[in-house]
């Protein structure tokens, strides 16, 4: 057997910037290798791809869509298009060649509905097609979500209605698939995503010293919250609660890092600061590399916030408490977990928490080997390939 991870043409794999997908995808990848499984990841052309020993088959489209559109516009979508035409006649190259059974991974819906669409279905019986939902929508209560589903994300919904494998990443979604899009139950499976804990590790006192030193945070205290600069992952709702604390504690610094998707949004961030008196202690680290540097920002955190107002799974979760720096969450973890984190549905318990980390900082190693142990590449791999054994 051998497996085809899909890139999603999003951003080229390794992905030298906080792409969750294209992690998931490489990382899943060094996982099969390394368990001795035939795997190649089949991805977008490019012309400085970070440096790698990853099996990697290009799919060449035309130099101006080469590029990361991170403001997701008009470009982006069109670039999603001209890729998923383009990976579909690679594929079909693929199929007509393979002598062995073949699964084909998918993670993205614009790539899976043209393969259904532009693939004769001959081809497609050759190869098993899994496809994970990554969608950040589905968790959200039916009622909430259906009229954007219709709108949005038909082709999602086409997707999972014709894979022969549905992974999801939470339950919720789960029922969804099952409840109102007529799923069979049997085609679904739950797998979460992992972290490498390799990468995402404690450093010694002296390295974070070292650490915060170069970045001026010397003697501060720090929140950090990582992710999309957008609505969504509300920074601006998170701010909001922290600036009173902010402005009676001066040695406390908020830090949030991430590609900036709406900048009004990120505009609307700073003029808040600016206007409550905070600035200084609002601190934007821009786009960090996944891997050693954004390591090195969960290290000088002394706890992590993430008040998303909707996920499908949460990497950054796994990742900063593999790096034993507790999160604060707005809501439960949508995978297993028992220790590393808090959830807080007010202001009041917020801020109660984020104060009793700070005044008693300490890394929680518990947790960091209850990820290790639950959440390692390795046995997400393994997970899968119980399926497709």
């Amino acid at each position: 057997m051998k497996i085809y991870e899909i890139g999603t043409g999003y951003t080229p794999i390794p992905a030298a910037m906080g792409a969750a997908t294209e992690i998931v995808v490489e990382e899943l990848t060094k996982a099969f290798l390394k368990q001795g499984v035939d795997t190649e990841i089949v991805d977008i052309a490019a012309d400085q791809r970070a440096a790698n020993h990853l099996p990697i088959r290009e799919v060449r489209v035309p130099r101006c869509f080469t590029s990361t559109d991170v403001q997701l516009g008009i470009m982006h979508k069109l670039k999603r298009v001209v890729y998923s035409v383009a990976l579909a006649g690679e594929l079909k190259k693929i199929l007509k060649k393979a002598a062995e059974p073949v699964v084909l991974h998918f993670h993205n819906q614009y790539n899976l509905f043209f393969f259904l669409k532009l693939v004769p279905r001959r081809l497609r019986e050759k190869a098993r097609i899994a496809y994970t939902v990554h969608s950040y929508i589905w968790p959200g209560e039916w009622d909430e979500i259906k009229e954007t589903i219709q709108k949005r994300y038909f082709q999602e919904v086409f997707c999972v209605q014709n894979a022969d494998d549905v992974l999801v990443l939470n339950e919720k979604t789960a029922e969804h698939f099952t409840r109102h899009l007529g799923v069979q139950e049997e085609a679904i499976k739950s797998i979460g995503n992992g972290v490498n804990t390799d990468v995402y590790h404690i450093m010694e006192p002296d390295q974070i010293g070292k650490a915060k030193e170069a970045l001026g945070l010397t003697g501060r205290r720090v929140i950090l919250q990582v992710g999309s600069v957008c609505d969504r992952k509300n920074q601006l709702g998170a701010l909001q609660e922290l600036a009173d604390y902010l402005r009676t504690n001066p040695n406390v610094a908020y830090v949030y890092a991430g590609g900036v998707i709406d900048q009004e949004y990120q505009d609307s961030i700073s003029r808040f600061a600016a206007e409550n008196q905070i600035g200084q202690q609002v601190i934007y680290a821009g786009e960090l590399k996944p891997g050693r540097d954004l390591n090195v920002y969960y290290n000088i955190a002394d706890v992590t916030v993430f008040p998303s107002k909707i996920e499908s799974f949460g990497l950054v979760i796994l990742e900063s408490i593999s790096c034993g720096t507790p999160v604060i969450l707005q809501n439960k973890p949508l995978f297993e977990l028992n220790s590393g984190f808090s959830v807080c549905s007010n202001e009041g318990d917020f801020l109660r928490n984020v104060d009793r980390i700070l005044r008693q900082p300490g890394a929680d190693r518990n947790a960091r080997d209850e990820v290790k142990a639950g959440y390692s590449w390795d046995k997400i791999a393994r997970d899968h390939m119980e399926i497709w054994n």
